[in-house]
């Protein structure tokens, strides 16, 4: 297995620039997931890392070889697509193993190849099916199959579980993660699924308009976010932000109806800010009678209360237990200000 090392790689479509300059180093055996919203750029990433986008500008490299204007077939990548391209007529141990025997392997190695790869997977029971007569999940896996018999370098998984519903995308998220696990490749994954980036990755690649924002650890994007776009794509329900001014070393926050003062280096008098506050940091108090409860969504062992203030901002509030805001009600809030983040109001840049 290698480890992956990209620099200043820009992407031109004649006169449109779609990248700009991206550097990253994906260490051997890492799982670094790409994510962020749908035309930042991470799908054509993954692309020029296959090879199937050329590089307009800079370099590519798989361990040590410059793979940069190599053939996707030479590169010792492997890639499985949201579409599962499984040959119909063929039974799924054909389908795995089809690679090989269009590349001349002895039967014998095509044989173990399959039977590991279908081991690791679970798919013994399948392998004399044809995909017609398996769920998505099975045919997801089978196409992992077919990438895992090709004992690449770089595994480059691009958006997979998109087709899949939501208790097959939980379960197949949990089969990719076992299996990164068990073989120690290294995988890339590109999804815009933030839940699946935070439960999936070693390290996750936050893009936005061909440019990365922000690398990273899950949990380290989540509680360090470098600016506000980042803050706000990590974190389900995402982080509510709240326009605010410095006034006199405080930051008056008229949503809240009241002043703040986080730990940060405060900014001048007059400086416009946007004020962080992440769902579960904040708690509705009953006695309070700043913001009408505008609807609550009660999720089982978690509620969310969606909050209006009278300058028209909404707040969601995370709700644990069996509590749960009344819609109408007039509430108020409790705030940590300990957990306040704060970015500039133009920049978007985070104050510390």
């Amino acid at each position: 297995m290698s480890g992956l090392t990209i620099r200043n790689v820009i992407k031109r479509y004649g006169d449109v620039q779609v990248m700009h300059g991206v550097d990253l180093d994906i260490a051997d055996g890492e799982f670094c997931v790409f994510v962020g919203p749908s035309g930042c750029g991470k799908s054509t990433l993954l692309r020029m890392i296959a090879g199937l986008e050329e590089i307009t500008e800079g370099s590519v490299h798989i361990g040590d070889r410059d793979v940069t204007r190599m053939d996707p077939s030479q590169r010792g990548v492997a890639m499985v697509f949201q579409t599962y391209a499984l040959y119909p007529h063929m039974t799924v141990k054909e389908n795995m193993g089809f690679g090989l025997r269009m590349n001349g392997h002895p039967k014998d190695v095509i044989e173990q190849k399959v039977g590991e790869a279908s081991r690791i997977l679970k798919l013994d029971e399948y392998l004399q099916r044809k995909p017609a007569a398996l769920s998505g999940g099975q045919r997801q896996r089978v196409s992992i199959g077919r990438a895992i018999v090709r004992g690449p370098e770089v595994f480059l998984f691009d958006e997979p579980l998109s087709n899949l519903d939501a208790e097959l995308r939980v379960e197949m998220r949990v089969e990719i993660a076992r299996l990164h696990k068990e073989i120690g490749a290294t995988m890339i994954y590109v999804t815009h699924d933030q839940v699946e980036a935070m439960t999936l990755a070693d390290k996750i690649v936050v893009l936005r308009l061909g440019r990365i924002e922000q690398v990273g650890a899950p949990l380290e994007l989540y509680r360090d976010p470098d600016n506000k776009f980042v803050a706000g794509f990590i974190g389900s329900p995402a982080m509510n932000f709240l326009d605010g001014v410095v006034e006199g070393g405080v930051i008056s926050v008229p949503a809240l109806k009241t002043t703040v003062k986080p730990k940060v280096a405060m900014p001048a008098d007059g400086t416009r800010v946007s004020v962080g506050l992440r769902p579960e940091h904040l708690e509705v108090d009953t006695k309070g009678d700043t913001h009408m409860v505008d609807l609550s969504e009660a999720l089982g062992g978690v509620s969310y209360a969606y909050l209006l203030s009278d300058t028209g901002e909404k707040i969601t509030v995370e709700e644990r237990g069996d509590v749960r805001s009344e819609e109408g009600a007039r509430v108020g809030l409790k705030i940590d200000s300990a957990r306040i983040m704060v970015f500039d109001g133009e920049t978007e840049v985070r104050i510390r």
